[in-house]
């Protein structure tokens, strides 16, 4: 059908499967289950008092890293290979299956980080405008660079302690690998079904079909739309996709890159007011593969950004991924549309504040 979603609230409230399109799998619901007490673990809040330059910090300007080189004295976005990367272009191949439960394969790549800025005491929605234009930029210039030869080129984010951050300096990872990985793999068959069964990119119907509805959107603008998907498995999940059809990250045009700036600081301001806090999340995108696929006709996906934080109830509540969502599916506490901006009684209201800095956290240029 090409209508809009319908939301059965009196149907909703009560437990539920949903299905996620994009992985060919479902999750479960049970709204009612945030009424129960929390006597479970505390996190503590993410430190707010970092020091802007740390000498010991190996992602500071000027600072040596564990393999005794010194960065430069950056100003802008800093790129260098993974001191201690989870995939080395020279590996070697381990041999031929012995038996069928018993399977390996060669796996080969590059590792890089890349600095978002010179300062730590920074954050992408502290960043203006421009700053971010210039991460974005070389997104772009890494997916051509590493996909002219890799099959797969993974960006990534993690930020916090809580989602296994280390450094609290602002950056991002790139792991170009000589194979498809798993969530890809899905993604590219899923994708690939929906077209040949209905004819149109499906994240591409699914985007206008939320931006009709109106029901799960957090920030829209001309090119872009984040919305809390229907099918969200972490509490604030949010799914950041571009109106036309765009395969891949190079594909964005310049106004495009603009918008997406701005629909980044404007998305990543309204997490870190949602319970005032630096907020803690794994972001990545995922694009059309690139290698030997560039040949091939992908017109089936759309690029699109995952954000998965972990919080749930407060700063220092979050979501826990044990147990029943690791031996039998996914399981959430409260619906998509609760934690939606269009919610008419939301559970906590996203903040209204397009344009403005995040509370917690005095501009650092002012």
């Amino acid at each position: 059908s090409h209508c809009s979603p319908i939301i059965f609230s009196h149907i909703f409230s009560h437990q539920h499967l949903r299905y996620n399109p994009l992985r060919d799998s479902w999750v479960l619901v049970s709204a009612h289950r945030m009424k129960r007490p929390w006597k479970g673990q505390v996190e503590k809040p993410p430190e707010e008092n970092i020091p802007r330059h740390d000498p010991n910090n190996p992602l500071c300007p000027l600072s040596t890293r564990a393999n005794g080189e010194v960065n430069p004295e950056y100003d802008s976005t800093f790129l260098f290979d993974n001191d201690f990367p989870a995939l080395q272009p020279d590996a070697p191949d381990p041999g031929s299956n012995y038996h069928p439960l018993f399977q390996a394969k060669a796996a080969r790549g590059i590792c890089k980080v890349m600095c978002f800025h010179p300062w730590s005491d920074i954050t992408l929605p502290l960043m203006q405008p421009g700053e971010i234009r210039k991460v974005i930029d070389k997104w772009a210039e890494l997916i051509e660079e590493l996909g002219s030869t890799y099959p797969w080129v993974q960006i990534f984010e993690n930020r916090g302690a809580m989602m296994g951050c280390s450094n609290p300096h602002p950056h991002c990872q790139i792991w170009a690998s000589s194979f498809l990985p798993n969530e890809p793999a899905l993604a590219e068959r899923c994708q690939r079904e929906y077209l040949r069964k209905h004819g149109e990119a499906m994240l591409l119907r699914y985007a206008r079909m939320e931006a009709q509805a109106q029901e799960r959107v957090v920030v829209e603008n001309e090119h872009w739309l984040v919305v809390v998907p229907y099918w969200a498995t972490w509490p604030f999940q949010t799914l950041l996709l571009p109106r036309r059809h765009v395969l891949r990250f190079p594909d964005l045009t310049s106004q495009e890159r603009d918008s997406l700036a701005s629909i980044m600081k404007r998305l990543l301001t309204k997490y870190d007011n949602l319970f005032e806090v630096s907020f803690p999340y794994s972001m990545g995108w995922h694009g059309a593969p690139t290698g030997t696929h560039l040949e091939e006709d992908m017109n089936h996906w759309q690029l699109h950004a995952h954000y998965y934080p972990p919080l749930l109830r407060s700063a220092t509540v979050r979501k826990f991924m044990v147990g029943y969502e690791m031996l039998a599916q996914e399981q959430r506490d409260l619906t998509p549309e609760q934690v939606s901006p269009a919610a008419a009684e939301p559970l906590k209201p996203w903040p209204s504040l397009t344009g403005k800095q995040p509370q917690h956290k005095k501009i650092p240029w002012q």
